[in-house]
């Protein structure tokens, strides 16, 4: 047991030397980062679970009591579904049958016949649309009490002319019951969640945490090898490194809890994907916050302590550095892998694929030792350069990167692997299922040029009329009609369906492939998909039975959807107005917002890896930085730490980087290529690029600073 005077002592010495040699300050914020890194994706998680447990709990609230059979009813509730740039949102039809009911949640009063209460961010977000305008007045905005988060889309209206004794409306007694509404409708699981935190972020984070707690210094060795001098046990050394480590790590832990507490005064967007995080919803879980910071910090000081590692000799506090040779089996077994991913193009099935997925982990994991080996050529060439040129900086770096790869291979590593992996998420959630396919392809040559129009039951004359009254001129209307067992037909007067490069036919006649303009094909084959055939007729829409319109807009139309929506939402009962292929469409881009999570975290969790190895890198940097020492007496005064460290650290780490984002890009494009669809985000590749090279070259000028501020304190000994 120590006593307590030595207790205090040792943590005192502790407390005092975290701020003494620059290996110290180095290892100093290489702790602090962890501990935030640490913290901030603790604090993520019960952010999530705040969020969650919010959207749950207004969803209790505002979902309709449905009424029994015999029971009196307050109100008629129907819900549909609408999308602003493809993306869905609930539109709430509602209509009061007795004075004393209560709106639903979030709404002041009930709106008015033609009014509509909108949520802000569909407003926002449909202002290019039109949105105010589209289901009637604007009533006002749905309040916060109302939402499932600040980001919700989601509209209440109160239809101009509904039909009150329809079968599509349910009857209800009030609310206060959850239905699926809204945002929760198409919400992921938590777990998911919070699996992606994990896997992509908080592992990242505990490979940083354990290169900080290990990142050692001469300094630190010898204060290690003098308390196994003196007789120091373990626990004495435990104390020294609590010391030490316990302002960095509550330091830390206190700034990655800075995110959240600042989201809790002001809603706050996630970058990259838009989503919109309450300010009221985060502090509810206030109380949390200080318990995050102290697990921070009890889980860095653990690792701290328990990653404290000394050999038998006692000589040393660092991991073993990698100065051996690169083994030539791992070029060839890289260049074989190479191979087999490029094969695995020509290779039809599941067996090309598989080819494809075995070469894919093959070349990350031997891809770091070419860039390793890499680095010693351009090591030897940069000692070369620089005794040509009797310069000592690049013959210094030059010869260090020779005899220590292994630096270029940690931040290989980060940058090859972190980046393979992202791209592999982004590419293959880009993938589109067939009919996502074909609706894209159908969006790409009509865009919302063909629009289907359809209300709760068959359109009347009246509603017919009434809707064609309210379209600008540029568009042409088509009725449609589909049985339950047959073709669908188009019936328009002559001079719409010679509009669309239709003949008249005296009688109805099916219609051929390629017949018609564009918009006309594109109907026939979403339309036709049930036996291949569409007849068209000639006559009125008004005299014949049709269950939906096919609007047709010209390219100069200017925004197609805004006043087809209009028109519909002004003069049809609980209408539905879609572009061709739209459930197809909403679902790839609701997959395309999923996959912005992950490249999110993905990125996030590169950046992490990255830090690790460039805080490794600057460490061995500085390890070494006291042999230098002499050349300034012999160089260009202290300026010759920043070159060295700029030839050693940013030359190679930039070298590394590049590496990993080239065959990044080859094996995104050959994904593509091997199985035929998907997307590449070059914005994705090219900001973990940049983010790289400019910490390669952060870490080089920090390293190079601290040599030069340490050179006037050094002194010559004996060792």
């Amino acid at each position: 047991m120590i006593r307590r005077s030595l207790w205090w002592q040792l943590l005192r010495i502790g407390w005092n030397i975290g701020r003494g040699a620059s290996g110290d300050r180095t290892r100093f914020i290489a702790l602090l980062l962890a501990s935030a890194t640490l913290a901030l994706i603790a604090s993520t998680a019960v952010a999530a679970v705040a969020v969650v447990d919010a959207r749950d709990g207004v969803e209790r609230t505002r979902g309709p009591l449905f009424a029994d059979d015999g029971e009196p009813a307050t109100a008629l509730w129907r819900v549909e579904f609408d999308a602003v740039d493809q993306v869905q949102h609930s539109v709430v039809f509602v209509e009061p049958l007795t004075a004393s009911a209560a709106p639903p949640p979030g709404l002041p009063r009930w709106p008015a016949r033609g009014e509509a209460y909108l949520s802000p961010e569909l407003l926002r977000l449909g202002g290019p649309e039109n949105i105010s305008a589209r289901y009637g007045h604007l009533a006002g905005l749905v309040q916060r009490n109302g939402l499932a988060s600040p980001g919700e889309r989601i509209a209440y209206v109160r239809p101009l002319h509904p039909n009150l004794r329809s079968d599509d409306w349910f009857k209800i007694t009030g609310f206060g019951q959850a239905v699926g509404l809204g945002e929760a409708q198409a919400a992921r699981p938590l777990s998911m969640f919070l699996d992606a935190l994990i896997g992509l972020l908080a592992v990242p984070a505990l490979a940083l945490l354990v290169v900080a707690a290990r990142c050692g210094s001469t300094a630190r060795d010898r204060r290690s090898a003098l308390l196994q001098a003196l007789g120091g046990l373990a626990r004495h050394r435990a104390v020294v490194n609590l010391g030490e480590a316990a302002l960095p790590a509550t330091a830390g832990a206190c700034l990655g809890a800075v995110p959240i507490l600042t989201a809790m005064i002001v809603d706050i967007r996630i970058p990259g994907t838009g989503y919109l995080i309450g300010s009221t919803d985060l502090r509810a879980v206030l109380w949390t916050i200080p318990a995050v910071v102290l697990a921070t910090v009890l889980i860095t000081l653990t690792a701290v302590v328990m990653l404290h590692r000394i050999d038998r000799a006692g000589k040393t506090t660092r991991p073993r550095s990698f100065s051996g040779p690169v083994p030539r089996w791992r070029l060839v077994l890289c260049a074989v892998m190479f191979a087999v991913e490029a094969v695995s193009g020509f290779v039809d099935g599941d067996v090309g694929f598989y080819l494809y997925l075995a070469g894919t982990l093959g070349v990350l994991a031997t891809l770091p030792s070419v860039a390793a080996a890499l680095s010693r050529g351009l090591g030897e060439r940069i000692a070369a350069f620089g005794r040509r040129r009797g310069r000592p900086a690049p013959l210094t770096a030059g010869r260090w990167i020779v005899a220590h790869p292994g630096v270029v291979t940690r931040l290989a590593v980060a940058v090859i692997i972190g980046l393979g992996l992202i791209t592999q998420v982004q590419v293959w959630h880009s993938r589109l299922s067939d009919p996502q396919k074909e609706a894209v392809a159908t969006e790409q040559r009509v865009g919302g040029g063909v629009l289907l129009v359809s209300a709760e039951t068959d359109l009347t004359p009246a509603q017919i009329s009434a809707f064609a009254r309210h379209l600008p001129p540029a568009y042409t209307i088509l009725g449609l009609h589909t049985p339950e067992n047959g073709p669908t037909t188009a019936v328009a007067p002559c001079p719409a369906l010679r509009s669309v490069h239709l003949t008249c036919p005296p009688t109805p006649t099916a219609l051929r492939t390629g017949a018609g303009d564009t918009r006309v094909q594109e109907l026939h084959r979403w339309q036709g998909k049930q036996n291949g055939q569409m007849i068209v007729r000639t006559g009125s829409i008004t005299g014949s039975k049709l269950d939906a319109l096919a609007v047709l807009s010209a390219p100069e139309a200017g925004s197609r959807t805004t006043p087809v929506k209009q028109a519909a939402y002004a003069t049809l009962p609980l209408p539905k107005v879609d572009q061709l292929g739209a459930d197809s469409l909403i679902s790839a881009k609701s997959d395309s917002q999923m996959a912005r999570w992950l490249v999110l975290f993905g990125v996030c969790g590169m950046l992490i890896l990255m830090l690790a190895a460039a805080v490794s890198a600057a460490a061995e940097f500085l390890r070494f930085s006291p042999a230098l020492m002499p050349l300034t007496i012999q160089a260009d005064g202290h300026r010759v730490f920043i070159s060295i460290a700029l030839w050693n650290l940013a030359v190679p780490l930039s070298l590394a980087t590049l590496i990993g984002a080239a065959v990044t890009a080859w094996q995104g494009l050959h994904f593509i290529a091997v199985v035929d669809e998907g997307t590449f985000s070059w914005e994705t590749l090219t900001i973990a690029t940049t983010t790289g090279t400019l910490l390669a070259f952060a870490i080089a000028l920090a390293g190079g600073l601290s040599a030069t501020r340490a050179a006037p304190r050094w002194r010559p000994t004996g060792d």
